[in-house]
């Protein structure tokens, strides 16, 4: 039989066991998870296409309660048609819904999207607005989602409190905090203000591809032993490495233009009926 990851057994045990954490054992431990997911995931990147601001400002509006791959299989033809803020601001409703239909939700998000490209053309000029206050006055755009523009199209750092990130920060003990503003807050504490954007790359990464849900592959996890919540999910490790998902598991990522140095494959284009 295959071997437990190192340590991770003992660290079990020894969870039943031991005393309370401390708050400086805690944030030594959350920081080394940091450090060696960069070294599982030194890859890790935004999941949506885009190619400037708008397009990723959209996409991200686009995303709610779907996946990247979904929207990265639409926004090819959204954006051809409607490549500006005035553009799209202009659009005729019912041709924008049938564009991103398959994203669900699309009349609700058409109506997010002509509304925020309104803003964007009456309020500020036809640009995206590089500060937080400003996006969030956007229809369609709260914290998180103008967290995401702000760290991956301008370079200001922020954190992207989506579900994984929320149930990876839970899992590890970093937080008993259940809404996204209070979590937030919690692990800006934790780290540096340098390591939030790619730090949130890393969790929605080993959220997707090993830390999921409902069945965690906690049998070939490299975080085991730092993981109080090991044992959740399948600790066989055969079993768990068939739980592994996109490039680990040797299939495609979610986008269809993987950023250079991505070891998966290419996601495939919208098939069309």
């Amino acid at each position: 039989m295959s071997e437990q990851p190192a340590g991770a057994g003992s660290t079990a045990r020894a969870r039943a066991s031991r005393t309370p954490e401390s708050r400086l054992a805690m944030v030594r431990r959350a920081r080394r998870i940091n450090r060696e997911l960069a070294e599982l995931y030194p890859y890790a990147h935004p999941e949506l296409d885009f190619e400037n601001p708008f397009q990723l400002l959209v996409a991200t509006v686009l995303s709610a309660q779907t996946t990247d791959l979904r929207v990265n299989q639409t926004t090819p033809a959204l954006f051809a048609r409607y490549p500006t803020p005035e553009d799209l601001a202009a659009a005729d409703p019912e041709e924008l819904e049938q564009i991103i239909r398959p994203t669900g939700f699309f009349r609700a998000k058409a109506r997010a999207l002509i509304g925020l490209a309104t803003a964007l053309r009456d309020r500020f000029g036809g640009e995206v607005p590089g500060r937080l206050e400003d996006l969030v006055t956007l229809p369609g755009v709260g914290r998180k989602t103008a967290n995401v523009v702000l760290g991956n199209a301008f370079g200001v750092p922020g954190l992207t409190v989506d579900t994984h990130f929320q149930r990876l920060v839970r899992r590890f003990g970093w937080t008993g905090a259940t809404e996204p503003e209070k979590i937030e807050q919690d692990i800006m504490a934790i780290f540096p203000k340098s390591e939030w954007t790619m730090l949130s790359h890393r969790l929605i990464f080993h959220g997707r591809r090993m830390c999921h849900a409902r069945r965690p592959a906690c049998g070939v996890c490299p975080i085991a032993p730092l993981c109080p919540s090991y044992g959740e999910g399948e600790t066989d490790p055969d079993k768990a490495r068939k739980l592994l998902k996109y490039e680990l598991a040797g299939g495609p990522g979610q986008r269809l233009k993987p950023p250079p140095g991505f070891p998966g494959k290419a996601a495939p284009p919208l098939e069309v009926e």
